[in-house]
Formats: structure tokens, C-alpha cells, sequence
């Protein structure tokens, strides 16, 4: 039986997924769009020291992330 995915891997994910997405639209689009890249990666670096993790709150109140419980983002 498959265990859900944890929180922590689903902000992983997502995060991979907004920087594939702000890359793509770098190319297609505008060079703008690499400030989504470094807000992802502000983000991130701020969640490891702080343990805030704005995503995580709103992926746990919609019922992502219910497998194992995460190391971070508790808060």
C-alpha cells in the first residue's frame, strides 16, 4: 500500500515546478519571469532557518501533504 506524500515532498515538488515553469516562461515570454526563480529560492532559503513555510500553510489547509508528518514547515 502507498503511504501519501509528505508535506515536506510536497513543497519540494511544487517548488520544482514553479522553477521549471518561471524558466519556460523566461524563454517563451519575458526575462521577467526569472524573479519568480529567485522568490522560489528566497522562499526556500527562509523556510530552512525559520521553519515558515507560507506554502506549506495553505497545501495543509487544503489537505496536501497528509502522509508522513514533515520535519519542517510545522508552524
Amino acid at each position: 500500500m502507498k503511504t501519501p506524500m509528505s508535506l515536506d515532498r510536497a513543497i519540494m515538488a511544487f517548488a520544482g515546478v514553479m522553477i521549471l515553469v518561471s524558466v519556460a516562461l523566461t524563454q517563451l515570454v519575458s526575462p521577467w519571469w526569472w524573479l519568480l526563480t529567485a522568490f522560489v529560492g528566497l522562499n526556500l532559503l527562509q523556510s530552512a532557518f525559520t521553519g515558515f513555510c507560507p506554502a506549506g500553510m495553505v497545501m495543509k489547509r487544503m489537505g496536501i501533504g497528509q502522509g508522513a508528518d514533515g520535519a519542517s514547515c510545522r508552524r
